[in-house]
């Protein structure tokens, strides 16, 4: 055997300082000073260019072992040795029959959880005959009878296969449905695995409103987290949501902190209700947003571990309690409806994130889902980036990837400081109900929100197609093309020919069934909390409808939260509103708007800046006519004026735009002298001049990309017009 010590080889390597790392890495880029080198993050974090064993250690939890508090390295000891993340593909489909098709193909082809999407009015506990004409169907599955859950879920093994339901505001409503259905196939509803997700908080944060007073719903969430304690162990009642957040703009360290308020909130709302500690946290799943940003995505999903357990232990929980349940899903705020196939590439950055972060379960987008629901085609990709990542890359073979790592440790630690600062904060301000109400809440989204638009609009920030690199032969965008008007009438009329086979609830000779059902929503009124669950299942199970349960539990609520809502919108939304006036002029004008190149002297004159020229342009859509250049002003000058073009951008150096500009623009001006002039660059000593010699705007590094190219447009509507 060979008993050579291998760590004696490091004897060979010369011990090397911080001071010497930081030499080299400044030798590395010419000089360049290291302060230059550091990155400045939404979070308001220094991000260092190196990172060493100094930066964490004061971070005790990157030394604890996975599956040991506070679980920063990870819930369980064997992380996805023992069991890979659930793949957990959202199907957006309006119809029970659409998402059963999509749910059989794609738990045949790797999906290992259902995620059921669910309408608006369905979220809301409407029925689809009390929801407006468009809502139906948009956004999710149209439940409002255990048939309808039935027929979504028909195949789908419930006992083996975790479910996830989005649920809103009507979780006891859908919980009632779904348990009538699961007990009517034969089976135990302590088979039930998975999350109905109830979070009004984060409803309310999103929509501005619920269709019920906190109170209630705070009612109804210890009613279901008891019940689901005694009956289904295995399924979670109560989610916390970063969705709304972090697509309004959040950071990650507001993330963070919202989702703590959030559930200290829960805690204590069942708390009041005699809900322990305990039992809260083995009913509560967060959900969060994981976004392209990747270090510092792996880093939130870790702090988010390490700080739920520390709320716990604050509340009395014990070790087992501490452990977060943590699904993962793409974020929608950096994905576009233009060049949608970049966004492939987009969601497999943060599947990869997500994995690497330890999320138990995960959604990858389809690549249009910003546009219309997937196909076959987008469903599949998106599934099988989760596949190849956990068969060909075999991240399931490793234990907490990003351990050790000190860039990763120390982001960790940082913004799980930061994070516990705000949520304090937040605290301070009454919770997080009150922080929403009084505004706190959207306030500071809106403060990163404005600094990350500026950064789109000046193209600081990059989003490949959007803001850089557009394909000016792009097709129209993606539009969804479901009939949501017929939707909404189909399911209307479902409904209304249930309850003509059933009897109507103010008919006088109501026949026996609906005589049933009548009794068991009149049962909910009168019992006690702790049998309202299962009233609710009876009356489901009798045949009322998701409305009727809802309306019996709501009857005599109180006065219902309404706020400002955070403001919601995904980062390319401005670039796409120019793309979108630019094809409106094309359907009118027979063609894009057009731009003509004047590019002076040799390509090495005038090719970066015409470069820079055509990329600011075309992603508002305009047709760029560019040319190898031309030799003198009035060569350039004939060229632009014969193109016809409206608008005309001058490229070349600021040390030859003195002696070529004025007679250029003179000899256009001549002949087309409605004719918009820009020049690349902004020669600071020069403006003046240059606008006396008839420049009408400049463009550079830091402009506002989306102004300027809104006025353009502007200016040539007014030409044509």
């Amino acid at each position: 055997m060979d008993d050579h010590d291998p760590t004696s080889d490091l004897e060979d390597f010369p011990s090397v300082t911080r001071d010497e790392w930081r030499q080299a890495a400044t030798d590395s880029t010419g000089g360049k000073p290291f302060d230059k080198l550091i990155t400045a993050t939404y979070e308001e974090i220094a991000l260092q260019p190196i990172y060493g064993r100094d930066d964490v250690a004061g971070f005790d939890a990157a030394h604890t072992l996975p599956g040991n508090p506070p679980y920063v390295r990870g819930a369980t000891a064997a992380g996805n040795l023992a069991r890979p993340w659930a793949i957990a593909q959202e199907l957006n489909y309006g119809t029970s029959a659409a998402f059963n098709r999509a749910l059989r193909d794609d738990l045949a082809r790797g999906q290992t959880a259902v995620n059921l999407l669910l309408d608006g009015p369905t979220r809301a506990g409407k029925d689809p005959d009390a929801a407006r004409p468009g809502e139906v169907g948009r956004g999710g599955v149209s439940l409002a009878t255990v048939e309808d859950v039935a027929a979504a879920l028909d195949g789908a093994d419930l006992a083996a296969t975790p479910l996830t339901v989005r649920a809103g505001t009507a979780a006891l409503p859908l919980l009632a449905l779904l348990a009538a259905h699961w007990r009517q196939s034969g089976h135990a509803t302590a088979d039930l695995r998975g999350c109905l997700e109830d979070d009004p908080l984060g409803v309310l944060a999103h929509e501005g409103a619920l269709p019920v007073s906190l109170e209630r719903v705070y009612d109804e969430m210890a009613q279901l987290a008891l019940w689901a304690e005694r009956n289904a162990p295995g399924l979670a009642t109560m989610a916390i949501h970063t969705y709304p957040y972090h697509n309004a703009g959040a950071n990650a360290t507001q993330e963070l902190a919202f989702a703590m308020a959030t559930g200290v909130a829960y805690l204590r709302a069942l708390g009041r209700r005699g809900v322990a500690a305990d039992v809260a946290a083995r009913r509560l799943r967060f959900d969060f947003a994981v976004g392209g940003n990747f270090f510092m995505e792996i880093a939130k999903l870790r702090a988010a571990r390490l700080l739920w357990a520390q709320v716990i232990d604050a509340f009395g929980g014990d070790a087992d309690a501490q452990r977060m349940r943590l699904h993962g899903r793409t974020a929608r705020r950096n994905k576009t409806r233009i060049d949608p196939y970049v966004n492939m590439l987009r969601v497999t950055t943060e599947a990869l994130a997500a994995a690497v972060g330890g999320v138990d379960s995960l959604h990858v987008a389809p690549f249009d889902e910003a546009a219309r629901p997937p196909d076959d085609f987008s469903r599949r990709i998106a599934r099988n980036v989760q596949v190849i990542l956990q068969e060909e890359a075999h991240l399931t073979q490793v234990i907490d990837p990003a351990g050790g790592s000190y860039a990763v440790e120390a982001l960790t630690d940082r913004l799980a400081r930061d994070a516990w600062a705000m949520f304090q904060a937040i605290e301070s301000a009454g919770g997080m109900a009150d922080a929403l109400k009084i505004g706190y809440i959207q306030k500071n989204i809106a403060a990163v929100a404005e600094k990350r638009a500026v950064n789109m609009a000046k193209r600081r920030d990059v989003q490949v197609g959007a803001n850089q690199f557009a394909n000016p032969a792009e097709p129209s965008p993606l539009a969804d093309e479901t009939d949501y008007e017929a939707l909404y009438r189909e399911r209307a009329a479902q409904i209304a020919a249930r309850r003509d086979r059933s009897g109507s609830p103010t008919a006088g000779d109501a026949p026996a069934a609906h005589a049933a059902t009548l009794e068991r929503l009149g049962e909910m009124m009168t019992v006690s909390p702790e049998m309202m669950v299962e009233a609710a299942i009876a009356a489901a199970a009798a045949g009322g409808t998701l409305g009727e349960i809802t309306h019996a539990l709501r009857a005599h609520d109180s006065a219902r939260p309404t706020i400002v809502p955070v403001a919601l919108q995904r980062a390319a939304e401005p670039f796409e509103a120019l793309r979108a006036r630019a094809a409106d002029y094309a359907s009118a004008h027979g063609g894009p708007p057009r731009i003509f190149l004047a590019n002076l002297g040799p390509p090495r004159q005038h090719k970066a800046r015409a470069d820079f020229a055509q990329g600011f342009f075309e992603v508002g859509g305009f047709q760029v006519i560019t040319n190898n250049g031309f030799p003198t002003a009035e060569a350039a000058a004939a060229a632009a004026i014969e193109s016809g073009a409206p608008a005309v951008i001058i490229c070349s150096t600021d040390e030859t735009y003195p002696d070529l500009v004025p007679p250029l623009i003179h000899a256009i001006h001549k002949k087309a002298h409605h004719a918009t002039i820009v020049l690349a660059g902004r020669p600071a000593e020069q403006v003046e001049a240059l606008r006396k010699a008839g420049v009408d705007e400049f463009i550079y590094f830091g402009a506002d990309c989306v102004k300027l190219n809104e006025w353009l447009l502007e200016k040539i509507l007014t030409f044509y017009n």
